[in-house]
């Protein structure tokens, strides 16, 4: 790791830390920016979770960081209770197969 990612990770580390659901998105939960991170938003919104969305188109060092931090190619990416869930193809498999709400159930971030 650069020096240089450091402070991004840290940041990204203290935002999961510090939320107990955190999506990493282009774009903002009012305006997503792609399709995966509008989907992710969605689903979200359709299950009742309140969650934290860190835009990361607004900054490279982010965009790039979250990818590194998670060992994970793409955004958006999903964290519940600091653990990193997954991204838009996950988050949907995991909807559609009914894994999704009582994963959430479960961390207690959604009421059962």
């Amino acid at each position: 790791m650069t020096d240089a990612a450091s402070p991004v990770h840290d940041f990204i580390a203290k935002t999961v830390t510090d939320n107990s659901v955190v999506l990493f998105m282009k774009g903002v939960p009012e305006q997503p920016q792609c399709g995966f991170s509008g989907m992710v938003v969605q689903v979200l919104d359709h299950l009742g979770v309140d969650f934290v969305g860190v835009n990361v188109l607004q900054d490279n060092a982010l965009r790039d960081g979250i990818k590194t931090f998670s060992d994970w190619p793409t955004i958006p990416q999903l964290y519940v209770k600091g653990e990193f869930v997954g991204g838009a193809d996950i988050v949907r498999e995991m909807f559609q197969s009914g894994e999704l709400k009582p994963l959430l159930i479960e961390q207690g971030v959604l009421a059962a």
